[in-house]
């Protein structure tokens, strides 16, 4: 099985900024919930760190502000390394309300500010209210970028449209081999403008693992099915893909999914096996 290589540093893609972020990172989706012991999430989050997968993605609505405590303890002592993404809930995105999520936020997470804050989904209020937020939340040095998830391309098109909506930095969105329904026109639409994708359930929370073809292909190249996932959309170099560990060894199967060489042969029989869309589908969502 391929192992973790420290000394190989994981791969970085810029922002809209100019920024450079690494393009494998960590998910905190279900932290804090008991699902596993705290100690445990909070080491596996700092061996992610050190291992180099230094973007953490959290949420308040994960464990209604659960995840970021457990994501505030992992990154004591060490904030100057990480680069922390958080989201607003729709139902606290109108101007006040935001601004007074992300101050709570900020507290769960032990830190002064947030270096990419979203909207979670488009919610009932208007989206020159959210914005104005962001901007005033940057201001104030609470936030430093801002941007959106769970947004399909007519929903790109409106905030683009928006007084001061072309600032946003990324959309977060379901993306993996079994939901590619972004490559007929959202992923193109963000390429075309420099704007990257961030991709969460990159392996489908585990549900695709099962499937011949990825497990014939692991096989081959000595590796796990979910590393073979992984790396399917690493290799793309402009997606932000940030799987969830709550174990070490996890975590170490998740750094060394940047090193699979998939072949030529590989990525064909993939394609077979998950087809890439043949028309517009709704976004997908979990």
């Amino acid at each position: 099985m391929a192992q973790a290589s420290p000394q190989n540093p994981v791969p970085a893609l810029r922002l809209p900024s100019g920024e450079k972020v690494p393009i494998l990172g960590q998910g905190t989706w279900y932290m804090g919930e008991g699902h596993r012991p705290r100690k445990e999430e909070v080491a596996a989050l700092q061996l992610g760190i050190d291992l180099g997968m230094t973007l953490i993605d959290t949420a308040e609505m994960y464990g209604s502000g659960a995840a970021e405590e457990v994501v505030g303890e992992a990154i004591a002592g060490q904030r100057e390394k990480v680069f922390l993404v958080d989201k607003v809930l729709p139902s606290h995105a109108s101007r006040r309300g935001t601004i007074q999520a992300c101050e709570r936020s900020l507290k769960r997470l032990r830190t002064d500010r947030i270096d990419l804050y979203l909207l979670h989904w488009e919610g009932p209020y208007p989206l020159e209210d959210t914005i104005e937020a962001f901007e005033e939340l940057v201001r104030s040095g609470k936030i430093r970028y801002w941007g959106v998830s769970n947004f399909d391309t007519a929903d790109m098109e409106e905030l683009v449209s928006v007084k001061g909506g072309s600032k946003v930095t990324t959309n977060q969105v379901l993306y993996n081999l079994t939901r590619r329904g972004i490559e007929w026109d959202l992923l193109p639409w963000h390429r075309k403008r420099s704007i990257p994708i961030m991709a969460y359930s990159p392996i489908e929370q585990g549900r695709m693992l099962r499937n011949p073809t990825l497990q014939r292909i692991a096989a081959l190249h000595g590796v796990t099915p979910a590393q073979v996932a992984l790396n399917w959309l690493l290799r793309q170099g402009d997606i932000m893909v940030i799987p969830k560990a709550s174990r070490a060894e996890h975590v170490r199967d998740n750094r060394a999914a940047v090193d699979v060489q998939l072949t030529a042969e590989d990525l064909a029989q993939l394609d077979q096996a998950f087809p890439a869309p043949t028309r517009k589908r709704p976004l997908e969502v979990l």
